[in-house]
């Protein structure tokens, strides 16, 4: 089965974005953003809600584009519509049994890009196999959280820690779910 893993930069404070979507103050080069580039070259597909998808758009991602071009894109949400999309991009609604399907498939270990409410949602229904986390120094006291409406405490086993300049940390935890039980909700 294929495992889930959140992918993702976060401030000390545990936010993924600061107010306003503002991103600005993490770290977007050196050695520790390059493993980051590298590792994204070990998966073949790609989760997120629909608000990370769309703020790619801020970006000059247009809808319906694909970006993670070596991916295939799934696009969780009830909202979201596209006109047209690139042949590697599918929007499903959230349905949990739909997550599920996608782990049993084939291929490499699933990116979950983000965002916060999309995660928090897998979280809450046990599908998050495992937290990678790019630690930046610094508190940004509001924002987008790394886990938004999150329903109940979990532990967190630490697999790996990396340093990097600018104090960046990588941390790797496997999710522990009550009893072992990762699809239990």
């Amino acid at each position: 089965m294929r495992k889930i893993i959140y992918y993702v930069a976060t401030s000390i404070d545990g936010y993924i974005a600061g107010p306003g979507e503002d991103i600005n103050d993490f770290q977007h080069t050196g050695n520790g953003v390059d493993k980051y580039l590298a590792d994204l070259k070990d998966f073949d597909t790609v989760i997120m809600g629909r608000n990370t998808y769309e703020f790619g758009y801020k970006f000059g991602m247009k809808p319906g584009d694909a970006p993670y071009p070596h991916m295939q894109h799934y696009i969780f949400s009830n909202q979201l519509k596209l006109e047209q999309a690139a042949e590697q991009v599918k929007i499903y609604p959230m349905d949990v049994e739909l997550v599920r399907e996608l782990k049993s498939t084939e291929g490499t270990d699933i990116y979950l890009c983000g965002g916060g409410i999309f995660a928090g949602w897998l979280l809450n229904h046990g599908l998050i196999d495992q937290v990678k986390i790019k630690l930046n120094p610094l508190i940004l006291g509001g924002g987008t959280k790394l886990f938004a409406n999150a329903k109940k405490a979990h532990r967190l086993l630490l697999q790996q820690q990396e340093a990097y300049e600018g104090g960046l940390q990588m941390l790797t935890y496997d999710v522990l779910y009550v009893g072992g039980d990762a699809g239990a909700e």
